[in-house]
């Protein structure tokens, strides 16, 4: 297919799909958007998006399927482990002066970065005034997330990353491990609210002292970033805390001004003194 073509039909197949299943893809990164519909196609035995679009929109459950290659759903616990060092030792001492605390997860996939927050949290005994709020758009994963079952070959990396994060318990104490899979405490799931919501098109929905939004603005064109930051500056509390991913950046969005840098490796931002 000429890159023309594809072009013209990737605008197509965006736009069918917001006004079909009022997803809205179209503030996406168009780089990483042909990567994953190239992808696609193969699944789906497809010569062109145009037939992938035609599939997509008679059939719910192709488009289900394809929501997964348009989502993000790469994550881990614990991941980049030195970020949850630095919200331990920078804003885990902040956090002990609020009497409850409301935590917003953007774009928790299937909730490995959500159930990471709530262990930490529960070992520095704050989760039981803590309200978790981990939402993603694609329902499916938060199905998965809710669930909190995990392929037990994926729990030897969750434990490392878990280790190098400045704990000094174990990660086994939060899971059950039975099957071949590892099934997280339930008691963490008590204080995670998973929900569906989408940065390209909803509003802010609640007051938290914590944003942590990491490896999803990277997949976001300048413009959606730019709303995305904005969402986190109006949901953040007088000097509430955001974190992002660590091949992310503030530095060019408007609302730039609105944090100062906490810990600039791991991305950690306070939102500034009004």
């Amino acid at each position: 297919m000429l890159a023309q073509d594809f072009d013209i039909e990737l605008r197509l197949l965006i736009d069918a799909i917001y006004l079909k299943y009022h997803y809205d893809f179209r503030g996406y990164a168009r780089a990483s958007l042909k990567r994953r519909l190239t992808t696609a196609m193969q699944h789906f035995s497809c010569r062109t998006l145009s037939q992938l679009q035609d599939k997509a929109l008679h059939d719910d459950t192709v488009f289900s399927a394809l929501l997964d290659y348009l989502t993000v759903q790469v994550s881990e616990m614990f991941r980049d482990p030195g970020y949850f060092l630095s919200l331990r030792q920078k804003v885990v001492p902040l956090l002990r002066t609020y009497p409850s605390l409301k935590i917003w997860v953007a774009g928790c996939s299937s909730g490995e970065e959500a159930y990471s927050l709530a262990i930490l949290l529960r070992e520095e005994g704050l989760l039981e005034r803590t309200l978790i709020y981990a939402t993603d758009i694609n329902t499916q994963a938060l199905q998965k997330a809710q669930a909190g079952v995990y392929a037990l070959e994926r729990i030897a990396g969750f434990t490392e990353n878990h280790s190098k994060s400045g704990t000094s318990s174990s990660l086994s104490d939060s899971y059950t491990a039975a099957y071949g899979r590892a099934v997280f405490d339930k008691t963490l799931t008590q204080h995670i609210v998973f929900s569906d919501h989408s940065l390209a098109t909803d509003s802010v929905f609640a007051e938290v002292q914590l944003v942590s939004c990491r490896n999803v603005l990277i997949y976001f064109n300048r413009e959606l970033q730019d709303r995305a930051i904005g969402l986190f500056r109006d949901a953040l509390c007088h000097k509430g805390f955001l974190g992002i991913g660590t091949k992310e950046s503030l530095r060019f969005s408007s609302h730039a001004d609105a944090f100062v840098e906490l810990a600039r490796e791991d991305r950690v931002f306070q939102k500034a003194a009004a």
